[in-house]
């Protein structure tokens, strides 16, 4: 029995077609993919409109996804539209105005070679209730540092997939991070600019410019980044992609991580273990407060996700249809 602690209001997951109950275990321990991490995912959430639960850039994420079984040489046995109904359907079976959704697909039982010649690929989605990723604290900004270790470089690997092997590296560092005393990890790239977080993409705000990075510093381009780019230009603000130095972050006005777990969480300060793994400097940014700026975009945000502009519709798919 697997107990749904963890995985609020989670009541079944979808698999192969059809529905089990979530505390009902179903896979062989052989499976290629817990051995080598041979699968790819997607975080994807849904949230109350007054139509109903809403979820978010469904289609872009779905897109991402079968650009990942590609890039992990799968062959997915299912259609982009099968997979969106399954999402769909998961959140209906499970009830749920507001979810986490996480689609996975994955080479199963066949052989343990490193390629899984006799592995076929099979589709697994779940849901649940998730609340601030980065905890209580979000609200209040974070406390970040930046790891000794570098990001996996984009010339190692194409990092505009999500490929589950890959995140390893960021559930060690995620775990250091902690183990230091802070609630994230930040990595900087093999050229010594800023990366991203373990799930995250990261913003700076200097001057009321929004400034991220590209795939080009070796990042996931993620989805809610894509989204707050085009919010942020609306909004008046203008915007810039260009790599970010450590300075860059350092005297930001502002800054915050993003991602569909994350959402918006504003970063309150930095610590730098990249030079001095032992005694990292440590960096206030702005007042040590969520900025002005981060709490006007964070609210639009929620605003568009529940519905309430009706210029950003486009990127609704309400589950009930």
């Amino acid at each position: 029995m697997f107990p749904n602690t963890h995985f609020s209001k989670a009541k079944k997951y979808w698999y192969k077609g059809k529905f089990y109950d979530w505390s009902e275990g179903i896979f062989h321990p052989m499976i290629h993919a817990l051995h080598y991490g041979t699968c790819t995912f997607e975080g994807i959430r849904a949230y109350p409109t007054v139509n109903g639960a809403a979820i978010f850039r469904l289609k872009e994420h779905i897109d991402r996804f079968w650009h990942s079984a590609e890039v992990v040489k799968m062959t997915v046995p299912y259609s982009k539209e099968d997979i969106m109904e399954a999402c769909k359907l998961t959140v209906r079976e499970n009830e749920l105005d507001s979810a986490y959704i996480r689609p996975l697909l994955f080479y199963s039982y066949g052989n343990l070679g490193l390629v899984p010649k006799f592995c076929p690929v099979e589709l697994l989605v779940g849901a649940w209730e998730w609340g601030a990723y980065l905890g209580e604290k979000a609200d209040q900004g974070v406390e970040a540092c930046i790891v000794p270790n570098r990001r996996i470089h984009i010339s190692q690997l194409d990092l505009s997939a999500k490929l589950g092997g890959v995140y390893v590296q960021s559930t060690i560092n995620g775990i250091e991070a902690r183990e230091r005393g802070y609630d994230e990890a930040i990595f900087l790239n093999l050229e010594g600019r800023i990366a991203e977080g373990p799930g995250e993409n990261i913003f700076v705000i200097k001057d009321e410019v929004f400034h991220t990075n590209n795939r080009s510093e070796s990042i996931l381009e993620g989805i809610t980044r894509t989204s707050l780019l085009e919010i942020a230009a609306n909004l008046g603000y203008k915007t810039k992609v260009a790599p970010i130095l450590k300075e860059d972050l350092f005297n930001a006005d502002e800054a915050f991580f993003c991602g569909t777990a994350a959402e918006i969480t504003p970063i309150a300060k930095v610590a730098d273990f990249s030079d001095n793994p032992k005694d990292g400097s440590v960096y206030t940014i702005g007042d040590g407060r969520p900025g002005q700026i981060t709490t006007r975009i964070a609210t639009v945000f929620r605003e568009v996700v529940r519905g309430q502009h009706p210029e950003y519709h486009k990127w609704l798919t309400y589950v009930k249809d």
